[in-house]
């Protein structure tokens, strides 16, 4: 069994994450934490393979948790969920080391997508005596160089999907670059590149006047 250790501050936030980890095949609650203080003392204690990790946090910031815990002697993996969608958070949390970030309000369907990715890499990991370079991208999560457009990189790519995703209900190239800070033009090449290969909708908007403009949403 994975173990995983929740952290957030809101009670009942906490116990819902809790239910979706127990509903997934192979995953466990190995403890819940309210406070940075809380979740450090229980990372310790029960060494966990997984934290849930919430950014706002009463007492130390989530992130300032995420450096302690990657730090630390038992040095779990780690998922930041938050309801913070600047881009200076997202960045700060990937350098921190964290497999990947969920923006709250969430689904059941995208944590266990996450997790399910997290059980097959851990699975992956303890099978490889050593690393070929197919298992180092598989482990990375690396695209295959022609998966991209020329012009197109995968960290950029990253951060235009996590944009996107976080939408409701679509966004622009506009918005995109703006909340990305990369040029309209920029924006729409990687929106349209995910249109193209299936991970994105896209629909027009009319208006009283000009042309109509184009709208994104994730498939």
């Amino acid at each position: 069994m994975i173990s995983v250790l929740v952290v957030d501050d809101d009670f009942m936030v906490a116990k819902v994450h809790s239910g979706y980890i127990e509903r997934t095949p192979g995953f466990t609650v190995a403890g819940v934490a309210h406070t940075g203080a809380q979740a450090l003392a229980l990372a310790a204690r029960l060494q966990p393979d997984l934290v849930l990790l919430d950014i706002y946090l009463p007492d130390t910031g989530g992130l300032e948790v995420l450096r302690e815990l990657r730090n630390g002697p038992t040095d779990p993996d780690v998922i930041v969920i938050s309801a913070a969608t600047d881009i200076d958070t997202l960045r700060t949390a990937q350098r921190g080391g964290a497999l990947h970030y969920l923006i709250k309000p969430f689904a059941y369907a995208a944590l266990h997508d996450q997790l399910r990715h997290f059980a097959a890499l851990h699975t992956r990991l303890n099978e490889l005596t050593t690393a070929t370079q197919a298992a180092a991208d598989e482990v990375f999560g690396a695209r295959p160089r022609s998966a991209l457009p020329k012009g197109l990189t995968p960290q950029t790519a990253t951060l235009v999907t996590t944009v996107l995703n976080s939408t409701t209900p679509d966004i622009s190239a506009a918005e995109c670059a703006a909340a990305t800070h990369l040029s309209r033009v920029s924006a729409r090449r990687y929106l349209e590149h995910f249109v193209a290969t299936g991970q994105a909708q896209v629909h027009l908007r009319y208006g009283t006047t000009g042309r109509p403009e184009r709208r994104y949403r994730p498939s």
